[in-house]
């Protein structure tokens, strides 16, 4: 069946705004039933707005898309129902070399204008690359990558390596960050790249009052929140949050009273017992509420509602989905300096910015409360007017 003769219902985002002349576009990457991490709900947003601009769009998502001895989470799919109007086709298959040159035939015979992949780990390097070199011998379709990170937040040996493969057929390359821009052009020399920041995830819903959405979390409407949302890896530095929280309860200004608890909302996939142990060390149990559980995407408007602030404590980063949540959703951030993140999050202005430290992020989280929200919302609002999917689409349809 060819996927570009299946009808697509409209999506009720925003009047369109064609761009002349249509084309064709397959996006391979991560797309439902697939969880993705954040990738599967920016490739089916993505999706959307190429249709909503009058292009005819495609996702090649993976069959399989890791093996189970490498997945660190309870499940790699959703129980979400299929979002309505996209063509997905789960067709590619990570580890079966069979399957890359069937896939990548298949997608060659289509001939689409464009092919927009994601590129976010060297382990999909062999496939994707592969897959990439049998459609550039259509000489037609031209090949843009959107890189979420080019060297990984936990590097392996031979990571150099496998990346060097899969860029290598790309015709284009879109970066969200400067760190992964920087990063890139230690592989390619003549490929032109285009940096765009990551654009807001507003298919989430819209803002809940805080009263409503604590509500639904039983959280008292006059407690401080903290909120650490997203999967849980040892680089997001949530040991180092949880260190700062032990520096509040003993140190928080008693004007500010009362101490802050943090609402961690987010699957493990590092070990639990470490938090948990660390948790029960530091005596700060009643400071931390665990909602470590896959966050669904009806629930996630409840947890950003719920937050006065949004803390990212990275010990590494290049960019971060949770960043465009927190400005779809209108809530600050406190992050730390590291890669990508102060520049999405100007410091005094849209949020606060902190060294890895617990001292420095423990000194943030009074500073902010000290401020107070409204020092920061309308500089947020402003800066939130940058992050348009629209610019994503330009800079994948644009020449070079």
């Amino acid at each position: 069946m060819n996927p570009f003769s299946i009808c697509w219902q409209k999506p009720e985002i925003t009047k369109p705004v064609p761009l002349q002349p249509t084309k064709k576009i397959i996006i391979i990457g991560s797309a439902h039933p697939l969880r993705g991490g954040g990738i599967a709900t920016f490739n089916e947003r993505l999706a959307r707005e190429f249709q909503r601009t009058g292009h005819t769009v495609s996702i090649f998502s993976f069959s399989l898309q890791y093996p189970g001895f490498l997945f660190p989470g309870t499940s790699q799919y959703t129980n979400d129902p299929a979002p309505a109007g996209l063509n997905i086709n789960s067709r590619i298959n990570s580890i079966n070399p069979f399957n890359w040159l069937q896939v990548g035939r298949e997608i060659r015979e289509l001939k689409s204008d464009v092919v927009v992949v994601r590129y976010w780990l060297p382990f999909m390097a062999p496939c994707l690359g592969t897959i990439l070199r049998i459609i550039r011998k259509n000489k037609h379709t031209r090949i843009v990558c959107i890189a979420d990170n080019i060297i990984p937040h936990e590097p392996k040996p031979w990571d150099r390596f496998l990346t060097r493969y899969f860029v290598q057929p790309v015709d284009k390359f879109i970066v969200m960050s400067d760190q992964v821009m920087k990063d890139l052009k230690h592989f390619i020399k003549h490929q032109p790249t285009r940096l765009v920041p990551h654009p807001l995830y507003d298919n989430f819903g819209e803002r809940i009052s805080r009263e409503a959405a604590r509500a639904k979390l039983n959280i008292p409407g006059n407690q401080k929140v903290l909120l650490f949302f997203g999967f849980i890896r040892k680089y997001k530095g949530l040991d180092i949050l949880l260190e700062a929280m032990k520096l509040l309860q003993t140190n928080f200004p008693k004007h500010l009273l009362p101490v802050p608890q943090l609402l961690i909302a987010g699957e493990f996939y590092d070990n639990a017992d470490t938090y948990n142990e660390q948790v029960t060390a530091l005596g700060i149990r009643d400071l931390v509420l665990m909602h470590t559980h896959f966050i669904a995407d009806n629930e996630v408007k409840n947890y950003l509602c719920a937050a006065d602030v949004v803390i990212q404590p990275y010990r590494t980063a290049t960019q971060s989905g949770v960043t465009p949540l927190a400005y779809h959703f209108e809530i600050p951030m406190i992050v730390t300096n590291v890669g990508g993140l102060p520049a999405l999050v100007p410091d005094g202005r849209v949020g606060l910015v902190a060294a890895p430290t617990a001292q420095s992020i423990a000194e943030k989280i009074i500073d902010y409360f000290e401020k107070g929200e409204q020092h920061f919302l309308p500089h947020l609002l402003e800066e939130k007017k940058k992050y348009q999917w629209i610019n994503m689409v330009h800079a994948c349809l644009e020449p070079d």
